[in-house]
């Protein structure tokens, strides 16, 4: 991996993990649904800029009702429920909770999709379950009201990413920025009624209103881009590792911004998701270089 590579990496971690702060500070003005109807939206809007600059075209023949399943599994359903659970739970615990998507991708795998269940895979479901026990059950969080359900949601947000890993293996390929263009506008139309039935409540202020700007432009429809020209660039694999790398980002914008508290159990929490999710996924160091090729 190059040195400007490797900065894109972080730079796309820094990105999703403020994706957390963002909504924190925008939906008690907005409301879930209209918070993240707006965030899509504006995400649609940028990446049918950049088709139009670039010259991409949208592919809806034949791919609308793909679409409109990838718009629903991969953001509208889990931006939805992240945007509710953020009422109560902190930045550093939604980035972490996030983390545990490969957790549940493995969880579905082995339920409904006939993967082998080895050692691996169930150490690394035991330290996930572990990891997310000790962050949530030593937080003050758990003693307000609808704690639990808040929790819930987080983790129902990350089984919907794990979902859609498993939908898109198996989906018919489409082109990668066409997926991003085309599954915005599906989520926007998934989250739009549901934004009208439920209108803010207070007049957002300037500080919530560029908290969607950024949230919608550069959180979802930049953070695609460098996305994808990493996976361009260095393959799938490495670029991955930005989910080893967002929960960091994550807890250190909500301490510094928000003024969360970061205990012993924040940090031990996290990094025993991180061990968990590494084992599931087969991740180690030497995934981020090509291997050497022989000449022989």
């Amino acid at each position: 991996m190059l040195a400007r590579d490797f900065v894109r990496l972080l730079l796309l971690a820094a990105i999703w993990g403020a994706s957390f702060l963002f909504i924190r500070l925008a939906v008690a003005a907005f409301g879930p649904a209209p918070l993240m109807a707006g965030r899509v939206g504006l995400a649609a809007l940028f990446l049918a800029i950049i088709a139009w600059c670039w010259h991409k075209p949208l592919l809806l023949r034949g791919n609308i009702r793909h679409f409109l399943i990838l718009g629903l599994i991969n953001s509208a359903l889990p931006f939805l429920l992240f945007a509710y659970a953020a009422h109560w739970l902190t930045a550093s615990v939604l980035s972490v909770l996030n983390a545990t998507a490969p957790i549940w991708g493995a969880v579905l795998g082995v339920l409904f999709f006939r993967q082998p269940l080895s050692l691996k895979l169930v150490s690394g479901l035991l330290l996930g379950i572990s990891g997310v026990a000790i962050l949530v059950g030593f937080d003050a969080v758990v003693l307000q009201p609808n704690a639990a359900v808040a929790i819930a949601a987080a983790a129902g947000a990350a089984c919907c990413y794990g979902l859609a890993t498993h939908y898109t293996r198996r989906a018919a390929a489409v082109e990668p920025f066409a997926n991003a263009h085309g599954s915005m506008w599906a989520a926007f139309c998934w989250l739009l009624p549901l934004a009208l039935l439920q209108p803010p409540t207070t007049v957002p202020s300037p500080l919530q209103g560029i908290a969607l700007l950024l949230l919608g432009v550069l959180c979802t429809g930049v953070a695609y881009l460098l996305y994808f020209a990493l996976v361009r660039d260095i393959g799938a694999t490495p670029t991955l590792t930005v989910t080893f790398l967002i929960p960091v980002f994550g807890v250190s914008w909500g301490a510094l911004f928000l003024g969360e508290t970061v205990g012993w159990h924040t940090l031990a929490g996290a990094l025993t998701v991180l061990c968990g999710t590494a084992l599931v996924t087969g991740f180690s160091l030497s995934n981020l270089w090509p291997k050497k090729q022989s000449n022989s």
